[in-house]
């Protein structure tokens, strides 16, 4: 398990992974977020603390769970449109990160013909 947390430390989390596939997505949220992701099912992610403090963002189709910690603005996990059964977490919200990372580029910009591709990363 690798922790993790928003930048104030309101909200923290423990997400287990192998860092499979990252991806920085080009959508229009993604990409003013500069966020580096990676995809988890729901059983491998635990909120540690900050429930309180995280609000929800929906746009366009609304099935995207964007959450913000209220104190610091950062995002670091939500719940994808492709991958309703998990978390997309923000690798660059973990603590401890590995340095090694290969990170894929995705297509969100053209979400429609790619989103698919990625319900299987959240898979146990």
């Amino acid at each position: 398990m690798i922790e993790g947390a928003c930048l104030c430390g309101a909200v923290r989390f423990e997400v287990e992974t192998d860092f499979p596939e990252l991806t920085m997505c080009d959508c229009s949220i993604c990409r003013k977020k500069n966020a580096l992701m990676v995809k988890v099912h729901e059983s491998k992610f635990k909120l540690l603390a900050g429930e309180e403090s995280l609000t929800e963002y929906q746009f366009n189709t609304g099935t995207a769970k964007h959450l913000f910690c209220t104190v610091c603005g950062i995002k670091s996990f939500y719940v994808p449109r492709s991958n309703p059964d998990g978390f997309d977490v923000n690798v660059r919200c973990l603590d401890n990160p590995p340095k090694d990372l290969v990170i894929e580029p995705f297509d969100g910009r053209d979400w429609e013909k790619h989103g698919a591709g990625l319900a299987h990363l959240s898979k146990e």
